[in-house]
């Protein structure tokens, strides 16, 4: 029995000396090492939180004490420590333990997180409402450097410091040398500034100085002001300080006795209070260390080797930045903007090679969008790779500063449609519903990686703001063909005749129309396929031409139904006064769990042995049911 097996609630932590802790922090990356390995997942960021998350734990009382894990890629420790060991088998697929914090999941997560810079935000809500209420408990918001970047979290330093309320703000510092931040110095200084017998004598010397008829007010002044001087020239965090936060930091983000030390004293002090701690990414397991970047996210892997279970057929996100580079070469106005994203949405190369066009503008993607804005409009062909999901964030952005101007930005929309595991928080099911309501704006989806590399040609053709939006993972293995061909603007294409019925795909949805259409031939149903190729704006002269010859239409999307492709397609039918039946199949109104692609698509009747199925409901007249069965039944 290992020590971790004794672990399944916080309260057992804390039974423990800090010298059987480093032991089990062994335990735990052993843990987290093998369960990725399997499942994938974030990696490198929980390897570097494991002594973090263990202090916490073990001070602070959860799930009386409020934990918010900003973006929440790093909680797996969180989660190892409040009772889910056991289902860290399960971790990320679908019916079992979600990647992020999921209040549905544990008392323990007090927060649903996923995009990045919210948790000050939710900690301040928290803490406002806990004094409201008259309660007693301390709200803690962990957040790392990288999400300190979004504008958000300096939004929710800037209330929390003029609100003035008790609040601990954990800095997961993981980019700067341990070696020279900490030492006895800044050990000495931290000890200082969180005993509470310090903040007590510096009350009361400025509450004798103030009582001092006369020169009892200067003097107060004079010393606030000297106090300030030191702090400026010793003290690192004078930025959050002049914000209203007592600055803690830097302390080792791995020295347990520290960690305690400080959270203790931290823990008894008033007001708003930031602890910067340094971690390393990555800490126990060396290619994680050596390449944290790569380990962020990642797939199932060897862990002998560090190298990724990986399929032989390219990503769309590979041929995407494929693309970016022979572009840059034959155009010098190509520049790159993503948000810290820079490997995540291919663009390494491209910044290798053109460095002076490449901008990672950290987490924030309406910096992003509008930057491009500026870009494009002083002549400049910007480029701005970001994941559906987080493209969300910059919705006012891409209204206002692109779209009113009729600036040609082209978004290569990343993660669009259902990404698997990551689940409801990263599932970019919305942005056919945000994008198409917008004037100007032309959307394109492929069906193929072939065909995105002719919309990513088409797109540099088009004056106007063009958003491009293809899945997670590997295409379909279909070559490319070269040159590239300008696809013509709203014009989708005719892929197979038939008569009986009609399907149409947009993007994801034409590969499994084509798989519906080969199902639904082997029942003797003859059909037509179309790739839709444009949402906006849309095809009518081939959906006119295809309501005017098929009685029955079906619409596929890896998008909600709500406003959709196939809503496109239907308010195009009713203003064209066309009266053919119409199935619009697509993501319901919902959120959808995490869990593989394939498996999320049975789950929400997507598979085309599921649409076969909703056809039949529909329209039984099609065929008949015994043949339906023999089919169903694979006894055909």
């Amino acid at each position: 029995m290992t020590l971790l097996d004794s672990i399944n609630s916080p309260q057992d932590l804390k039974k423990l000396d800090v010298s059987a802790m480093y032991n089990l922090a062994e335990e735990i990356r052993e843990l987290l090492i093998n369960s990725v390995s399997r499942c994938g997942g974030h990696l490198a960021a929980n390897l570097g939180v494991v002594e973090l998350t263990l202090a916490l734990h073990y001070v602070f009382d959860s799930p009386r004490d409020k934990l918010i894990w900003d973006v929440g890629h790093q909680s797996y420790v969180h989660k190892i420590l409040t009772g889910r060991r056991e289902q860290m088998k399960t971790l990320r697929q679908f019916g079992g333990l979600s990647g992020f914090p999921k209040i549905e999941e544990s008392p323990h997560d007090t927060f649903n997180t996923g995009h990045s810079s919210t948790s000050i935000s939710a900690a301040l809500g928290l803490a406002i409402a806990r004094d409201l209420n008259k309660e007693d408990y301390s709200v803690i918001a962990i957040i790392g450097d990288g999400a300190l970047t979004g504008g958000m979290a300096f939004e929710a330093l800037n209330h929390a410091g003029n609100e003035d309320r008790d609040l601990i703000v954990v800095l997961n510092d993981n980019e700067m040398s341990i070696s020279h931040n900490v030492g006895a110095l800044s050990a000495y200084l931290n000890r200082l500034r969180t005993d509470p017998s310090y903040s007590r004598t510096k009350e009361d010397i400025e509450a004798i100085l103030k009582r001092i008829p006369g020169i009892g007010p200067n003097i107060a002044r004079a010393a606030g002001r000297f106090k300030d001087l030191v702090k400026y020239m010793m003290v690192p965090g004078a930025f959050f300080e002049e914000l209203g936060f007592t600055y803690i930091g830097p302390v080792n983000g791995h020295n347990l006795e520290e960690l305690i030390l400080v959270f203790r004293n931290a823990r008894r002090m008033k007001g708003p209070i930031l602890i910067h701690a340094i971690t390393e990414k990555g800490r126990g397991y060396e290619p994680a260390s050596r390449n944290p970047d790569l380990f962020h996210g990642v797939g199932p892997f060897n862990i002998e080797t560090g190298l990724p279970v990986k399929k032989a057929v390219r990503t769309y996100t590979e041929v995407f930045g494929e693309f970016m580079v022979e572009r840059g070469q034959q155009d010098a106005r190509v520049v790159a903007i993503t948000a810290a994203m820079t490997s995540g949405t291919g663009l390494t190369e491209f910044a290798r090679q053109y460095p002076e066009r490449f901008f990672d503008v950290g987490i924030c993607e309406q910096h992003a969008v509008t930057l491009a804005a500026g870009m494009a409009r002083a002549g400049l062909r910007p480029v701005v790779a970001i994941y559906s999901t987080f493209l969300q964030r910059a919705y006012d952005q891409i209204v206002h500063d692109v779209a009113l101007q009729n600036l040609p930005v082209i978004f290569a929309v990343d993660r669009a449609g259902l990404v698997g595991e990551d689940g409801p928080t990263h599932h970019g099911v919305f942005d056919l519903s945000y994008l198409r309501s917008i004037p100007n704006m032309t959307v394109m989806a492929p069906a193929d990686e072939n065909e995105l590399v002719q919309m990513l040609h088409t797109a540099f053709t088009l004056e106007g703001p063009v958003a491009i939006r293809y899945p997670r993972g590997v295409g379909l293995g279909i070559p490319l063909t070269s040159p590239y061909q300008v696809l013509p603007a709203g014009r989708g294409v005719m892929l197979q005749e038939g008569q009986d019925l009609a399907v149409i795909g947009i993007g994801r949805g034409t590969a499994l129309g084509r798989e519906l259409v080969e199902r639904l031939a082997q029942l003797g149903i003859n059909a037509s396929l179309a790739d839709a190729r444009y949402v906006k704006p849309l095809d009518r002269q081939l959906i006119c031409h295809l309501a005017c010859t098929h009685k029955y239409l079906v619409t596929i999307e890896d998008n909600v139904v709500s406003g959709g492709f196939g809503s496109a397609v239907l308010e195009a039918l009713q203003e064209e006064r066309l009266q053919a039946d119409l199935l619009r199949v697509g993501i319901p109104d919902e959120f959808v769990e995490h869990g593989r692609v394939d498996v999320l698509f049975e789950y929400l009747d997507m598979s085309p042995e599921a649409i076969m199925e909703l056809i039949f409901n529909r329209w039984p007249e099609l065929v008949q049911p015994q043949g339906w069965e023999l089919l169903k039944f694979g006894k055909n």
